[in-house]
């Protein structure tokens, strides 16, 4: 274990979309290998890490419900969604020979495990990356809830939310110029100002389970590694 890490015990969150680099849609491997390489890096430095990824790079159950479909329908694929997502960044993490296990919220014992908290457990105390899939299980909760839910079922140290941009600001860096960049924001003052880095559920529950979120822009080489030590750019959300 290397002695200069902050956080030794993480839930990284990864957007579908991280995974398509400019493609516009699905995977592509070339982006896949690089995010791999660097979650790899902090596994050989002796962090352990569970992974939550979302499935926008494939589909978006909200999208159904907007065009006056079934909310629950729309959610169930985009579950789905997160476990071909889940499998592909599994299969790469094993390509770089860091054991990786996929668990699934939703039963599909034919294609990863369903997950329990105590076989989670087990499985990151030997090692093993942990790719969570399938939300939580159920419809109207978002990926980011669901990253939540893991991170406090697995005593995480912290939540790392990958995002586009360095940090949390107070509107879009990229249409306002004027936005402002925080370096440190409690759980409360992203719900008070309305910061939509993550769902109000998701900070709420770590808040409540006192668990810091770190924002940083996962398409910076290295950065997650950075972020681990508490060095790069990243906004931290903690009480």
């Amino acid at each position: 274990m290397s002695d200069d890490l902050r956080w030794r015990r993480v839930l990284l969150k990864l957007s579908g979309e991280a995974l398509m680099g400019e493609q516009g849609f699905g995977i592509d491997p070339n982006v896949v290998a690089r995010i791999v390489g660097d979650i790899a890096a902090a596994v050989r430095l002796g962090v352990k890490i569970g992974l939550v990824v979302g499935g926008g790079n494939i589909f978006r159950g909200v999208q159904v419900a907007a065009k006056g479909g079934s909310r629950t329908a729309g959610d169930h694929m985009g579950m789905l969604a997160t476990v071909m997502n889940g499998l592909a960044l599994a299969d790469a993490l094993r390509g770089q020979g860091i054991p990786a296990r996929v668990f699934s919220a939703v039963q599909m014992p034919s294609i990863c495990e369903t997950f329990t908290q105590r076989a989670a457990d087990d499985r990151f105390a030997a090692g093993e990356v942990l790719v969570f899939v399938g939300g939580t299980g159920n419809p109207f909760f978002t990926t980011d809830s669901g990253a939540a839910l893991r991170a406090a079922e697995m005593e995480c140290d912290a939540m790392l939310k990958a995002t586009n941009v360095d940090g949390i600001y107070s509107a879009d860096p990229k249409l306002d110029p004027n936005a402002v960049r925080y370096d440190h924001l409690t759980h409360q003052e992203v719900l008070a100002k309305g910061l939509n880095i993550m769902d109000a559920a998701a900070i709420a529950l770590a808040r409540d389970n006192a668990i810091p979120v770190i924002v940083f822009s996962i398409h910076s080489p290295g950065a997650l590694v950075d972020v681990l030590r508490g060095k790069g750019l990243a906004t931290i959300v903690s009480d």
